[in-house]
């Protein structure tokens, strides 16, 4: 892995958990110019065109976005925080993605850069499941992560003497189109904000959050890669 390349992933952890939401844009304030990608009514295109989102968050919500070259974020005041993470292979990625084969390639992108940042940051990070699903996307891994600490709605958190952070769960989408590695990450905030009133079972969270990565997703449009110069 190049260190170019390797920086991008870092900030990934660094935009998804670290932004604080004073610096990310309101939507629709005049000042969503600060973003490196643009909205352009309900729809938030990423530096380079590389791919279109409606925007998942409302004005009313406290709905607000913040990005980098490789990661957009969007959280509101409630139960939203959503973000993705588009990277693009450099020849070391599309080598391993060549000979490891789509499946083994994202388990191994997953659990050697994403996953082990997870660990850095949180200490007792895990992955709670992981599947893959060959009909999406061509091959995509699905994993849900137990964060400790790693909630990003600790503002409407009451913590009571020596209770410790909540631990949070995010479900994570990896994929490959047109040679850049997306990765479609949600916490599933209930679980934080509600703590042991939300009584879901493991399998019931699962499918929420499977839910709603599938429902960012169906949101999402691609820019054709360009064609290959055969002269």
């Amino acid at each position: 892995m190049t260190p170019r390349f390797h920086a991008a992933l870092l900030t990934l952890i660094i935009s998804t958990f670290l932004v604080p939401l004073s610096a990310q844009e309101p939507i629709g304030d005049p000042g969503v110019g600060h973003l490196l990608g643009k909205v352009n009514g309900k729809t938030y295109i990423a530096p380079g065109g590389t791919f279109k989102v409606e925007v998942p968050v409302l004005p009313e919500l406290g709905g607000s976005i913040t990005d980098t070259e490789t990661v957009v974020s969007f959280q509101d005041a409630f139960s939203v925080h959503e973000s993705i993470a588009a990277f693009k292979m450099d020849a070391t990625q599309r080598w391993e993605s060549e000979t490891r084969g789509r499946r083994d390639y994202l388990i191994w992108f997953f659990g050697n850069f994403i996953q082990a940042d997870f660990q850095q940051r949180f200490a007792g990070a895990k992955i709670e499941s992981a599947k893959f699903l060959p009909n999406t996307q061509e091959g995509a891994l699905l994993t849900f992560n137990l964060l400790p600490g790693g909630s990003m709605f600790m503002e409407r958190v009451t913590l009571t003497g020596d209770e410790a952070p909540p631990t949070a769960k995010r479900g994570n989408l990896l994929f490959v189109k047109n040679q850049i590695v997306y990765v479609l990450s949600i916490e599933l905030a209930e679980k934080a904000v509600e703590g042991s009133t939300f009584k879901k079972t493991v399998e019931e969270e699962d499918e929420i959050l499977r839910r709603r990565l599938f429902d960012l997703l169906g949101k999402m449009s691609f820019t054709p890669a360009p064609k290959a110069d055969t002269k």
